[in-house]
């Protein structure tokens, strides 16, 4: 198949001020870029497919390097509480979907966030309890780190005021007893018990991710979902009917949680690309928690939390360990570090067990840093995968919960970049939609859209090039994958995403959230299109 892509503005991303007009595919490779009378004079022949692009903007396909795609489909189809305003509107919320449900069945929502009510109070077991006194009900917080459940469900799970908390979580008290608050691998506990994943279930929701996602421009997704669904390799099985056997085209880059590690080892046991397109490269390990269920592990305590320096996951020698596990698999590692703490024991465990030849090992989020850490890293074979809309999501309330000398190198995506430090860009999803076009905004914006004032650690904004190039080439290095993906060139693979509005020609960068995908194109095939008929 052969197709030629003209009349567009294409930037290759390959430099700043690159821009071409067309682009000539064959058998989903780049052939040739150029103007459009070049390309048309060239390679226009009777069987070449031709695509006006009208004017449109075409770049390399946006790839977000960090999210959960089966649990970003999963979140589409349960109770969204994120946009709940107090924790009785939460209740509320509860009170209307259970009047839909069989009368002992779990009763599960997620993504609510305290610390966007007016009076940001955590809820309690007994809140829970005088609704829902006989129904186990479940509420996940936005960050996934932390979670509130009744006493149903804790009944449910044999958990009682005499249970320890278990290695890396802990099992909220006060002077009631059990308040139903959950941080971190105590979460584990409650899943345990909460209703099996079907593979009927796993196929809704991960084709309702692909559809969603494929419409925000997406060609690919660095996705971890291998640990949390029960059999690792019905989850790979999902994967491979909703993708590649009903032959819809998209880049699936899976990191392999550490608990999943030897189910996958028994079923795929390669981190090369297997069989039907899926590749692999990372073992996931968590190193903390989150600063919105204040258990990031920081080098000071959260304010006015007294001695709270939030939740190391694991002790230097657990953590060696699993670094040489993933090396003796041939694996990358992919650490979840969002304290400064936590960075900081992950970096010394690295250095003293480097990853193989060219390879790189993945640090996610690293939303508080400092500048020694950041000069630490600089040089080693590390890439960062940044979520540049928890600066949003984030300010302006994480004033009041880190200390002030914390953040003055957080959430520092231009100094790293200065620091020559390789950089990705995801969402997280379900955390925040897997949406590229608004990390791109809130990495150049660092504020919500239409607010007034300069931004938050405005010195820590991004050019318009920076912020797409963390969806690009970032993503691409992201996964050890730069030879095939990342910029429009000949010899890489035919992935675009192509745009109603030029980012680069804005005159206000908040205009980039009316942008509109036209056509999102994988492997040389529209597997998306809005294209608006003339």
């Amino acid at each position: 198949m052969q197709t030629i892509y003209y009349n567009g503005k294409v930037y290759p991303m390959t430099s700043e001020h690159s821009i071409e007009e067309a682009v000539f595919v064959k058998d989903a490779v780049i052939q040739a870029v150029g103007s459009t009378n070049e390309i048309m004079n060239n390679y226009k022949q009777s069987e070449v497919e031709l695509i006006d692009l009208d004017g449109n903007v075409m770049f390399p396909g946006f790839v977000d390097s960090h999210a959960h795609m089966l649990g970003y489909g999963f979140s589409l189809k349960r109770l969204d509480l994120s946009g709940a305003k107090s924790k009785e509107d939460v209740i509320e919320k509860l009170i209307r979907k259970a009047e839909g449900l069989p009368q002992h069945e779990w009763l599960i929502g997620e993504g609510w966030n305290e610390n966007e009510w007016v009076q940001p109070h955590s809820i309690h077991r007994n809140e829970l309890d005088a609704h829902f006194p006989d129904r186990p009900v479940m509420i996940t917080r936005i960050c996934r780190h932390a979670m509130v459940v009744n006493s149903r469900a804790l009944e449910l799970a044999g958990v009682h005021s005499d249970t320890p908390d278990p290695s890396g979580g802990v099992i909220g008290r006060d002077d009631t007893g059990l308040n139903g608050l959950l941080l971190e691998n105590a979460q584990d506990i409650i899943h345990a018990v909460t209703p099996n994943f079907t593979s009927e279930s796993m196929t809704d929701a991960l084709t309702l991710a692909y559809e969603q996602m494929t419409s925000f421009g997406l060609t690919g997704v660095h996705t971890e979902d291998l640990a949390y669904y029960g059999n690792t390799e019905a989850v790979l099985d999902t994967y491979r009917e909703v993708l590649t056997k009903r032959e819809r085209h998209f880049r699936v880059h899976h990191l392999v949680h550490h608990e999943a590690v030897d189910d996958w080892a028994n079923c795929v046991g390669s981190v090369d690309e297997d069989s039907y397109g899926q590749t692999f490269s990372s073992m996931k390990i968590f190193a903390d928690g989150s600063l919105g269920g204040h258990s990031a592990w920081l080098s000071e305590p959260y304010r006015g939390e007294g001695l709270n320096r939030g939740v190391p996951i694991h002790s230097d020698h657990e953590l060696e360990v699993l670094v040489q596990k993933a090396r003796n698999l041939n694996m990358t590692v992919a650490v979840h570090v969002i304290g400064d703490a936590a960075l900081a024991q992950t970096l010394d465990v690295l250095r003293k067990h480097p990853p193989v030849g060219e390879k790189k090992d993945r640090l996610i989020h690293l939303q508080i840093t400092s500048r020694s850490l950041i000069e630490k890293m600089q040089g080693m074979p590390i890439v960062l995968d940044i979520q540049p809309q928890f600066t949003v999501s984030d300010f302006p309330w994480i004033q009041d919960a880190v200390p002030e000398p914390l953040l003055r190198v957080s959430y520092a995506w231009k100094t790293l970049l200065d620091h020559e430090i390789i950089c990705a860009g995801g969402s997280d999803a379900p955390i925040e939609p897997p949406d590229p076009l608004l990390g791109i905004h809130a990495a150049v914006a660092r504020r919500k859209q239409g607010e007034r004032h300069p931004g938050y650690i405005p010195s820590e904004k991004l050019t318009v090039y920076e912020a797409i190039s963390l969806y690009t080439s970032g993503s691409s290095q992201a996964s050890g994958e730069a030879h095939m993906y990342g910029v429009i060139q000949p010899g890489f693979a035919a992935d675009f995403t192509v745009l109603d509005q030029d980012p680069f020609q804005l005159h206000n960068i908040d205009e980039l959230l009316s942008t509109n995908v036209v056509y999102t194109i994988v492997n040389g095939t529209t597997v998306f299109s809005n294209k608006q008929e003339k």
